[in-house]
């Protein structure tokens, strides 16, 4: 065993262009981090700086010719679609040839929401494409009113179901959900996650998110690392959404998490905490849920400076023998038409107090490198597809 503990951590959309098939999506020329910068001018982010950023894509604002302290490349997606399990999914050796179904342009149909009224008990209003943030602004008051359950979509395959917590329970709202994703089992309707999104009503009038979400994901269609490594007595602890992404399959245990820096604060302690030998995966969704589906570019932007800001204080507080892998699982370029994710390759950031070079781990031909090199360094199964970069490290 060459690393007692790795720390994987998901920039989640944080993606860096160039991927040879976007084309196919429509995404042709996004970038993410690279328009986000241009956008301002530069942008300073000294520790992804450090780690070999800029050496992997020009970045206005961050620096490529200098001495970094990591090893860095770029990833493509094996699998096809751009969307959030997809991409986590590979990471951990799953490769999906299916995109999962979305709604996005017709709503649900009416036989799913029919069985969905049937079985909840409760009226069913929006059945559209929308934002969480829009849609309970216009619905919220209907929603009250008649104890209606809000359902919508996005660009993802998702089935997302807005509830006022004060109208109606949590439980309730977990329920309803946990019904909708036996629903959509069937091969037409399968969508990737049923999402619980409660809200509460404001004194001003206005409408706030809260955060009691909770992701229903489908289980991962095969085995993948995590499951490996937890079979093998090893901890695999989850911070933010990762639980939910592979529903509960190969974690140890889970933390939820409040925001971005929450994460990064909640990651900093189980460095500093917990002694355990294993993985700690992380992902952190602002980016993607607040700012890139939202297509604003100054709040992903201030996202990526105070995460830039949190990352220093975690690259302190690890252990010689503990391996960080930092990456994205898709793009959501905040320039970009439309509000759905971008098809782009993944930053790989590596690094390790005991590396004694810094160097390229090139442009690797999937996400599943990740969990090969996890699995090889604790000697577990590996996956069918990856290939692994530990012996690289030096």
């Amino acid at each position: 065993m060459k690393y007692k503990r790795v720390f994987v951590l998901v920039m989640d959309s944080v993606g860096i262009g160039g991927a040879k098939d976007a084309h196919k999506y429509g995404d042709e020329g996004s970038n993410t981090i690279l328009h986000i910068a241009q956008e301002f001018g530069s942008i300073p982010l000294k520790n992804l700086e450090k780690l070999g950023l800029g050496k992997i894509i020009d970045i206005p604002g961050v620096k490529k010719d200098i001495s970094t302290i990591g090893y860095y490349g770029r990833m493509k997606e094996l699998s096809n679609g751009k969307d959030t399990m997809t991409g986590h999914w590979e990471m951990m050796g799953i490769k999906t040839t299916t995109p999962f179904v979305t709604f996005t342009d017709t709503g649900f149909p009416k036989e799913l929401i029919d069985l969905l009224e049937e079985k909840t008990g409760r009226k069913i209003i929006g059945n559209i494409s929308a934002s969480g943030t829009e849609i309970i602004e216009k619905l919220g008051e209907a929603q009250e009113k008649d104890g209606s359950l809000i359902v919508y979509t996005s660009a993802d395959s998702v089935l997302q179901i807005a509830a006022n917590e004060n109208i109606i329970p949590l439980e309730e709202l977990y329920n309803d959900c946990l019904i909708a994703r036996e629903i959509t089992l069937k091969d037409e309707w399968r969508v990737g996650r049923v999402i619980a999104r409660p809200y509460i009503k404001l004194d001003d009038g206005k409408y706030k998110r809260t955060t009691n979400r909770h992701d229903y994901a489908l289980d991962p269609t095969e085995e993948t690392t995590l499951n490996s490594l937890k079979d093998n007595g090893y901890k695999v602890i989850s911070v933010g959404k990762i639980k939910d992404i592979f529903n509960g399959s190969g974690i140890s245990e889970g933390n939820h998490i409040d925001s971005n820096h929450d994460g990064m604060i909640k990651t900093i302690q189980i460095v500093k905490n917990q002694d355990f030998v294993g993985l700690c995966f992380i992902n952190l969704v602002d980016f993607d849920a607040l700012y890139g589906h939202r297509r604003d570019v100054k709040g992903y932007y201030n996202s990526l400076v105070e995460f830039d800001n949190d990352l220093e204080d975690l690259l302190s507080a690890l252990e010689d023998d503990d391996l960080l892998i930092i990456t994205a699982d898709h793009g959501n370029d905040p320039t970009w038409h439309g509000t759905d994710h971008t098809r782009e390759d993944v930053p790989l950031l590596v690094y390790s107090k005991k590396l004694k070079e810094s160097n390229s781990l090139g442009i690797r031909d999937t996400f599943a490198d990740i969990g090969e090199t996890i699995s090889e360094n604790f000697k577990v199964k590996r996956q069918k597809i990856g290939k692994s970069f530990l012996n690289e490290l030096k």
